[in-house]
């Protein structure tokens, strides 16, 4: 179980005067161990001493205990304490990396009060200044050699193209669901601006499972408190093996003061690079404590999941953490701590059931090469298995792909939440397999406008004015006299059918208008993600404002021949044989009435002849003539008809269908930009 290091202050009844001396023989005695060595590090050290010294007599200085054995705050800010514990676990006179020396165990040993043993703290003020005695020592504020993974390429396109889909998405998303991905592009972008030389990784687990015994068990000393007060972790923890981790901790909110620097020994070289941080209880009673976890486990670059065999199932663990981060297998390890409490072969058989349960929860193992979690059973207070730990710790710092493999896993966890907005499993349907749409529908379209303009009808009425004409220039004069009579003596004794007023026929094209534009849009949208498909619509809906007027001063201009209908080449043949047969009547009726006044000679066959092939003559010749019309009178229909359906299909493709197919096209767009987002890991159906 962790601690920070947040207990109350001790009173310290020390005299001022006595610990002002003991601190001036603890200077003397660093200084002889020192030489004349003039290190940074000392100088800001001795400095650090004098000035606690001088404060003594302040007001709020005498509540706290400035000794090297106290654990308040204050007291891991003083140079001194750090050389006393890395003294105390070297040789005599030994000179450290860091520009510090130890004596002869004399300096430390000042205070009866010091504890050097394994449970001291060895702190570190900044984890990423310089070591004092180091000039060669890379600067706070110099810029990392970094290396760059071979899947960078990879990820550095995937994130453009994450970039580019949120940038496509934006005004037909709302922001709720776009923020997810819009979080992984600036945690993605924070990360990449720091150092690639530093693994960031968290140890995590419940209550009791021994989380701060493995980070010091890891670290060489103690700085996670351990204890049976629960909970006790109030803040994470940093510990950095090497300089520059300042940015990581900082983007952490790890504060200066519980910044830590593990114990340089034989084995500190292996885990150069990696800053451990210790977590407070995923499962504490404190909600701040859990806001805490939650918040790092999003921006570390890995994580150590350290469970119990007694905790090891716990449902709040498999559920909220590791079944939600299943694909960050890859940066995910799952140890297996307090196996020295299991009697016999009972780890293997915790261990195998702990690898049944994240199987179950999506986890891919790493095993037999395939990447995936590493699972490791240990015993942090004994050592059994830190070693493997440490070395598989070790390996997965120096690849310095961790970094690059969370934005990944995190990509992959964005694509996967934005599937249902951009992909869907089925399409039905003629667009089936499909996006868009196709002739048929187009056609279909077309078919519904031109039947709410009349293109048909004008078409009949077309057809009919040639016939009309053909039939005034071509027809008998005596029929179409009585057809007149007729049609007049029709129209005053019998009253007309009602006929549709202007206002419900208006109303029904309007209607149909309304009907082919849904047709058309719901056509669109089928097999698209909701929504899309509603962005389909509502294109097609704002392109359907106004149509059915426009659809009616088309049906006013284009729907009308302008002009007379155009003359075949018979017709004036026909309306000179129709006006000789009429002439043969006239002349044939006018001999006869002067045959039988006397003006003319007595000859009844001739007038009779004449008369006859006039009266037979003229209803052939309209007969002939209304034969040979119907084909240029069909074709002047079809015409017209064809000119107000295109015109109706025009104004239909510009208000509705050009919309509707540029939403398509931006949906194309996003698609193929998912696509690469989703990469490999997603196929897409």
């Amino acid at each position: 179980m962790t601690a920070v290091t947040d207990h109350a202050d001790q009173s310290d009844h020390t005299e001022p005067a006595d610990r002002a001396d003991r601190a001036d023989r603890a200077d003397q005695a660093d200084r002889a161990n020192s030489g004349d060595r003039s290190a940074p590090g000392a100088e800001q050290a001795h400095d650090s001493r004098e000035g606690r010294a001088e404060g003594e007599g302040r007001p709020g200085a005498e509540g706290r205990d400035t000794r090297p054995g106290s654990r308040s705050g204050p007291a891991w800010d003083d140079g001194l304490i750090a050389r006393r514990v890395a003294g105390a676990q070297r040789p005599s006179g030994a000179a450290t990396g860091s520009g510090t020396a130890t004596g002869s165990g004399s300096g430390s040993g000042t205070d009866a009060g010091v504890d050097t043993g394994p449970r001291s703290y060895a702190p570190a003020g900044n984890p990423s200044a310089p070591p004092s005695g180091n000039p060669t020592s890379t600067p706070t504020n110099a810029p990392s050699t970094t290396l760059t993974p071979p899947h960078e390429g990879p990820l550095h396109t995937r994130l453009d193209a994450l970039r580019e889909l949120v940038g496509l998405s934006r005004t037909r998303l709302d922001s709720g669901t776009l923020a997810e991905a819009g979080r992984v592009l600036d945690e993605a972008a924070a990360r990449r601006r720091l150092s690639e030389r530093h693994t960031v990784v968290a140890i995590a687990g419940a209550t009791g499972s021994g989380k701060s015994t493995l980070f010091n068990s890891l670290a060489g000393v103690m700085i996670s408190e351990t204890g049976v007060r629960r909970p006790t972790t109030a803040a994470p923890i940093g510990c950095s093996w090497t300089d520059g981790a300042a940015g990581l901790l900082d983007r952490l909110g790890i504060p200066g003061r519980l910044r830590r620097r593990p114990l340089q020994g034989a084995g500190a070289d292996e885990l150069q690079g990696l800053v451990l941080i210790d977590l407070p209880d995923h499962d504490s009673a404190v909600g701040e404590h859990r806001e805490h976890v939650d918040r790092i486990l999003a921006l570390v670059d890995a994580v150590i999941w350290v469970v119990d065999p007694e905790k090891y199932a716990d449902a709040m663990l498999h559920e909220r953490y590791l079944r939600p981060m299943a694909g960050h297998a890859e940066v995910t390890f799952v140890v297996l701590n307090q196996i020295d409490r299991l009697p016999g072969d009972a780890a293997d058989q915790v261990l195998d059931d702990l690898r049944r349960l994240l199987d179950e929860d999506g986890v891919a193992l790493g095993e037999h090469g395939e990447p995936g979690a590493t699972v490791l059973a240990i015993s942090a207070l004994t050592g059994e298995g830190v070693g493997e730990l440490r070395e598989a710790l070790g390996q997965f710092t120096q690849e310095r792909g961790a970094a690059a493999r969370r934005i990944s896993a995190d990509v992959d966890a964005a694509a996967e939440r934005l599937r249902p907005v951009y992909v869907t499993g089925t399409h039905s349907g003629r667009n089936r397999g499909r996006i868009g749409l196709s002739e048929e529908a187009r056609e279909e379209f077309a078919d519904r406008l031109a039947d709410a303009v009349g293109a048909a009808a004008a078409g009949d009425a077309a057809e009919r004015a040639w016939r009309r004409n053909a039939g005034k220039a071509c027809g008998d004069p005596w029929f179409r006299l009585w057809r007149w009579y007729e049609a007049r003596r029709y129209s005053q004794g019998v009253p007309t059918p009602v006929a549709l007023t202007p206002v419900d026929e208006e109303a029904t094209a309007r209607q149909r208008v309304e009907h082919a534009v849904r047709t058309v849009a719901d056509e669109a949208a089928t097999g698209l993600p909701v929504p899309w498909g509603q962005a389909v619509r509502e294109a097609a809906v704002r392109g359907a404002e106004g149509l059915p007027e426009a659809l009616d001063e088309l049906a006013v201009t284009a729907g009308v021949p302008s002009g007379r209908p155009p003359r075949p080449g018979w017709w004036p043949v026909a309306v000179l044989a129709q006006a000789a047969m009429t002439l043969l009547q006239i002349v044939g009726g006018v001999w006869l009435v002067g045959q039988i006044i006397g003006v003319a000679t007595p000859n009844l066959g001739v007038p009779a002849l004449l008369m006859l092939v006039g009266i037979v003559g003229g209803p052939c010749v309209e007969w002939a003539s209304r034969m040979a019309a119907r084909g240029p009178a069909r074709r002047y229909g079809h015409d017209a008809e064809r000119r107000l359906r295109e015109a109706a299909a025009g104004c239909g493709r510009a208000r509705v269908l050009d919309p509707v197919a540029a939403e398509l096209l931006r949906y194309r767009e996003v698609r193929e930009q998912y696509v690469r987002v989703a990469g490999a890991r997603s196929p897409i159906g």
